[in-house]
């Protein structure tokens, strides 16, 4: 239910977010992936949601999937630095 709810969010918000997407930094991106992956969700279909909700500023698919592979091997953290 939390994924509908957060996916439903972010079509409704997608006209009022559109101009600030570009100011997303990669933490935040980090975190939504995070969140989408938490269920089990597949690469492929984070990425699509992300698409269709964000448009053209997101990160690449390669990009998602590599973010999506070090969360299921137990890397959580949403920081893109070493420690």
């Amino acid at each position: 239910m939390c994924q509908i709810a957060s996916f439903s969010l972010l079509q409704s918000r997608k006209g009022s977010i559109s101009s600030d997407v570009r100011n997303f930094n990669n933490i935040e991106m980090r975190a939504l992936i995070k969140f989408f992956s938490l269920p089990g969700k597949a690469p492929k279909e984070i990425h699509t949601i992300l698409t269709e909700t964000l448009g053209e500023h997101l990160p690449l698919y390669a990009t998602t999937k590599n973010w999506v592979t070090q969360y299921k091997h137990g890397d959580f953290s949403t920081c893109p630095c070493p420690g």
